[in-house]
């Protein structure tokens, strides 16, 4: 309770000093209470951009509100773009903790300590965040690894600020004519549970090793193998990766690294996730990429750090394709439809509304050439313009748009003549193709075989059935109609079999000549 409340006098501390006050009251709900604490508080120097002034106030605030603040920047959908900005510009400036912990925590974790477990272990960490930190080490059989430590006492300290996020959630939402609308609450309850799922370093441990596995057999990206005998809830031992930050671009081209190739690269990596995996790295900024300068994988993207992973389920990926072609074919009335479509619009929004809505938002960005536009941009205003229309932003594409962003920030700043569409487009149209075309049949078909193979041999069995009740009741007319009406029923069956597959084979096809014909012309 001490703790609690020495914690909560900080907070306020340091709200008052950078102003952060002044930020809610703007929209308090009784103005002239916002003006009474003005007034109280004028010896205060908020001359700042407000942007600026809350940033500093989270940094000074510790490592889990530097990590909400994060969070926070990556919800344009639901932030000003100037907080948005700057709170993207937060970055994990934590001290690293005793060596003499990570080796308690390790020992404790694994059951032995690192003199016994590694053939060496450095003592002083390589790299350290809010979260963790990494050693280095090397195995008894040789191979070079990471170890990944998570600080001691993460839990309580997560709990006891997370709690206080919540009550001043609360205080927002009340006094904030904007606080409902922003979603303050939910916002702190997506925040607690990301936060609780990075304390399970067994989790990382699984997505690195999901996109290894996805990328196997890829010479684009290489992920590091997870050493699982080493690893825990709270440690985890992978593969050592070495190569050259790819924000150091005077290094890659010393190295001989093709920027321009480097930069399609990312943007391939990024859509193959999307589209052909549904499962994407989400935590994609300078910090988590190196470029591999070794002969054999040299210009080699390598993904660090797995604690944030997305998915998509096949309605995600349809949303995305029909939206990001209907954009760039100014189909906004197809956009329309496909919010409504898709459930995240109320049924009752009408058509019209949306479609002028989306039109008036997005036609201006066409005055720029085409290898200028931002895909995420494009999504962040088609949720702005979308919320408006009380439509539900997936978590998963709010995500998905951050990362996106990242990519293309990084994609530009190594080759700014990257055209990201005329990258993405070939994906796009895959996508439409497996959904509508004969790949798409038979993906199908191949999905439903099993159910059908159930289903057809237990027709003869629950024909034998019926016939056998009939008989046991030893009246020849009823086992007579018995059997008619089961052969009936089975004609019946096949008949109808034979129609829907007719009727489903000439749909694809009309659907196949329609998106050919019409839905996919050049860009």
């Amino acid at each position: 309770m001490i703790l609690n409340s020495l914690r909560l006098f900080k907070i306020v501390r340091i709200v008052l000093k950078y102003g952060i006050d002044e930020i809610a009251m703007s929209g308090l709900r009784i103005p002239r209470t916002a003006k009474l604490i003005k007034t109280l508080l004028f010896w205060r120097d908020l001359s700042a951009p407000r942007g600026e002034r809350l940033r500093k106030s989270l940094e000074d605030l510790g490592p889990i509100f530097v990590k909400f603040g994060q969070v926070l920047s990556t919800r344009r959908d639901l932030m000003p773009p100037d907080i948005a900005n700057e709170l993207a510009l937060l970055q994990d400036r934590v001290p690293s903790f005793d060596p003499d912990l990570a080796v308690a925590q390790i020992t404790k974790s694994l059951g032995a300590h690192p003199d016994q477990l590694f053939a060496s272990f450095e003592r002083v960490p390589v790299a350290s965040a809010s979260i963790a930190q990494v050693h280095f080490a090397s195995l008894k059989d040789g191979r070079e690894a990471a170890v990944k430590v998570l600080r001691p006492g993460m839990k309580e300290t997560i709990d006891r600020d997370v709690a206080l996020m919540k009550i001043a959630a609360g205080w927002l939402e009340f006094l904030w004519a904007d606080g409902k609308r922003l979603k303050a609450k939910e916002v702190v309850g997506e925040f607690d549970k990301y936060l609780h799922d990075e304390l399970d370093l067994m989790r990382e441990a699984a997505n690195g090793s999901q996109l290894r596995r996805n990328f196997a057999d890829s010479d684009l990206l290489i992920v590091p193998e997870m050493y699982w005998d080493y690893c825990s809830s709270s440690v985890i031992v992978m593969e050592r990766m070495k190569g050259i930050p790819i924000s150091q671009i005077d290094k890659l081209q010393e190295a001989g690294v093709d920027l321009a190739k480097l930069s399609r690269d990312g943007v391939t990596i990024f859509f193959t996730q999307i589209f052909r995996d549904g499962f994407f790295h989400a935590d994609m900024h300078p910090g988590n990429i190196l470029v591999s300068i070794e002969p054999a994988t040299l210009g080699r993207y390598i993904a660090l750090d797995f604690g944030i992973v997305g998915t998509l389920n096949d309605y995600d990926k349809d949303y995305l394709s029909q939206n990001f072609l209907a954009f760039f074919q100014r189909d906004y009335k197809r956009v329309a439809e496909a919010h409504i479509e898709s459930g995240w619009a109320p049924k009752e929004t009408r058509v019209d509304e949306l479609e002028a809505a989306v039109r008036a938002c997005c036609e201006p960005i066409f005055d720029r050439p085409l290898k200028d536009i931002s895909f995420g941009q494009v999504l962040l205003r088609l949720f702005q313009t979308s919320r408006r229309f009380n439509v539900e932003v997936q978590p998963q594409l709010v995500l998905l748009q951050k990362t996106l962003l990242n990519i293309e920030g990084l994609g530009r700043q190594l080759d700014p003549d990257l055209d990201l569409w005329k990258t993405a487009k070939p994906y796009l149209e895959r996508w439409m193709s497996e959904q509508v075309g004969w790949r798409g049949l038979l993906d199908k078909l191949k999905a439903e075989a099993p159910r059908y193979s159930h289903i057809f041999p237990q027709l003869p069995r629950l024909a034998h059935q019926a016939l056998s009740r009939a008989a046991e009741g030893g009246n020849n007319e009823v086992l007579l109609a018995s059997l008619i009406a089961e052969q009936r029923a089975t004609n019946s069956l096949l008949r109808a079999i034979i129609y829907v597959g007719v009727g489903v084979l000439a749909g694809v096809i009309l659907a196949f000549s329609y998106v050919n014909f019409f839905m996919l012309p050049a860009v």
